[in-house]
């Protein structure tokens, strides 16, 4: 009974978070610890909640929430429920929610079978090995020496690559080597704001991205419809710019004026004056 009564008290929390907040985080949680994720969750406080159960669990939540509000946008994140995913609520910033996370991540040393988040390279130097622990380096096909009676590594090499899986071997060289190449911590996937669904990635996107990238459209629009000819909105100033540009260098050339050109009328009069003939002596 009581299992009973902490289930439905979870699902009416959840239910709850989900009328309150309107934006969500999926975040995967692999490898983060106990500990970590109670330095996150206090990080977090005041800003967002962090919400982690059962995959099972979370889907008959949202299954029973849609039956109450049918229609509700929240459908959409049924399929995003799959792995050792959490939930993060909010109605403030993503970047901000991103920043807090990002703090929080910690060093971690490579573990055998772990998919690689980054290249791991081995630096040249010294590594503090003695003499007879050679064969580790060799089996790795690592350029070494030896030099004041320890293992010295002649130059750089790159051990791990991106997205590949960490061997046995290199794990145990670089704890030898006292590295702690990768860093663990919640990962964005998926954000869900107000019924829209995208990448995590579009939070890397700023909005002088998108400002310069509106500004580069406009210009692109504005050439070709001066190009070929069709006024739009783009190109409807410099259209008027260049007629006037036109009317300006014939009316300077006829001796006209018109009351846009009086601004310019100081300029031509120097050129005017040098034009007209000298008068006999």
């Amino acid at each position: 009974m009581v299992a009973r009564e902490k289930k439905e008290a979870y699902f009416a929390r959840v239910e709850k978070l989900l009328d309150e907040y309107s934006k969500i985080l999926v975040v995967h949680a692999d490898h983060v610890g106990s500990f970590q994720f109670q330095k996150i969750r206090m990080a977090l406080r005041g800003k967002a909640v962090v919400l982690m159960g059962k995959n099972t669990m979370m889907r008959r939540i949202l299954s029973d929430y849609l039956i109450k509000h049918p229609g509700h946008p929240i459908e959409a994140m049924i399929p995003f429920i799959q792995g050792n995913i959490g939930f993060i609520l909010t109605n403030g910033d993503f970047n901000d929610i991103r920043d807090t996370i990002e703090e929080n991540r910690v060093p971690a040393a490579a573990r055998a079978g772990v998919m690689a988040e980054c290249d791991v390279v081995v630096p040249p130097g010294p590594t503090g090995c003695d003499p007879g622990q050679t064969s580790w380096f060799q089996a790795l096909n690592v350029p070494t020496k030896i030099s004041r009676g320890q293992i010295e590594i002649v130059s750089e090499l790159k051990l791990v690559t991106k997205g590949e899986k960490v061997g046995g071997s290199e794990a145990a060289l670089l704890q030898k080597l006292n590295i702690l190449p990768f860093t663990y911590g919640l990962v964005l996937k998926t954000v869900y704001d107000n019924g829209s669904i995208f990448d995590a990635a579009v939070l890397d996107i700023t909005e002088e991205d998108l400002k310069n990238k509106f500004k580069q459209a406009v210009r692109r629009l504005a050439s070709i419809s001066l190009e070929i000819g069709y006024p739009t909105l783009a190109s409807l100033p410099h259209t008027i710019g260049n007629a006037v540009k036109q009317l300006i260098a014939i009316s300077s050339m006829i001796g006209y004026s018109f009351e846009q050109m009086k601004e310019w009328e100081p300029l031509f009069a120097p050129a005017a004056a040098e034009e007209e003939p000298k008068a006999e002596e």
